[in-house]
């Protein structure tokens, strides 16, 4: 088939790569313009535009697909190259209808989630911060609603109680690629069957990540807080205050202490465990402290010294 790949991170590359290795003809790539990224503000393409180089496939950057210059020109290209699926993986931009019932089997969308649990910009790590042991990725006929379309295939991923997002990003990525090349076969062969998203209580919003919530709330309990920090591993990283600098935290586990001390304390100085809000502790065992490199807690705590009883922020 003629296919318009529409994509942005890292995780819609295993995609895009499996659908060309399948054979079907990749005409175009969209995806978000390049930015400013790191301390240096050195201007990044994204993970997709970089796969496409590389195989020579054109690539469009428009600031949107619905209003403005952008957007007409957008549309008169995909027009011309009259696709027949355009196929849509984190993109993080909404297509507007004229492009929905552009090409001939519609918009496809790879969601990581069995929708209709965790529609939204932010499903991978949401599914974890709320302590879920399984996710999975939904194909879907895009319709003018959010993650609302008929689903065509689903398939189930465990989530370990030791998972990280990175971790969950990579599995989801792999069964997407899976997903999306049978479900391009069976469009194909007029096999694909469309469904209704039933109703579901759990039905969840996966709100985008902000900044705020990256600063660890010690008062939380210590599941949530140790869900939320292996959530946001390794990108974008949770983070707490200690003598006024900044501590990434890459990875923490739950050790068992139990404290009557107050929330945010630290509970034993030979180890870096914090008391959370329900006296439980999570201890933090991989970091990187302002100014330094990533290391284990051990490592840093051969160069500073704790006292129990001092507090982060």
């Amino acid at each position: 088939m003629r296919v318009v790949f529409m994509g942005t991170p890292e995780f819609a590359v295993q995609s895009a790569e499996t659908i060309r290795s399948v054979g079907h003809d990749v005409q175009a790539v969209f995806t978000k313009p390049d930015k400013p990224k790191n301390r240096g503000k050195q201007i990044m393409m994204s993970p997709v535009k970089e796969w496409a180089l590389k195989h020579d496939i054109p690539v469009y950057q428009p600031k949107s697909l619905r209003k403005g210059d952008d957007a007409a020109e957008s549309l008169q290209i995909l027009r011309e190259i009259n696709p027949d699926v355009i196929v849509v993986i984190a993109y993080g931009q909404i297509l507007p209808k004229e492009v929905l019932e552009l090409p001939k089997y519609g918009c496809i969308n790879v969601h990581a989630s069995i929708l209709p649990r965790y529609r939204g910009a932010a499903p991978i790590q949401r599914s974890i911060q709320d302590g879920c042991t399984e996710t999975g990725v939904t194909t879907m006929k895009m319709d003018e609603g959010i993650d609302t379309g008929d689903y065509i295939m689903r398939r189930k991923v465990d989530i370990p109680n030791d998972m990280t997002g990175t971790e969950l990003t990579k599995a989801l990525s792999q069964c997407g690629a899976e997903l999306i090349a049978e479900t391009l076969c069976k469009l194909e062969n007029n096999t694909a069957q469309f469904w209704k998203q039933e109703y579901c209580e759990d039905a969840t919003y996966a709100q985008m990540i902000t900044k705020e919530e990256l600063h660890i709330d010690f008062s939380k309990p210590a599941k949530y807080v140790y869900d939320t920090i292996r959530a946001m591993a390794d990108e974008p990283c949770c983070y707490t205050f200690l003598d006024g600098k900044r501590i990434k935290v890459y990875r923490a586990r739950l050790n068992g202490h139990v404290s009557k001390l107050s929330a945010g304390t630290v509970e034993d100085e030979k180890t870096f465990s914090i008391v959370c809000g329900d006296g439980n502790c999570v201890e933090l065992t991989e970091i990187c402290p302002e100014g330094g490199k990533r290391m284990s807690a051990d490592a840093f705590l051969r160069g500073k010294k704790l006292q129990k009883g001092a507090t982060v922020e």
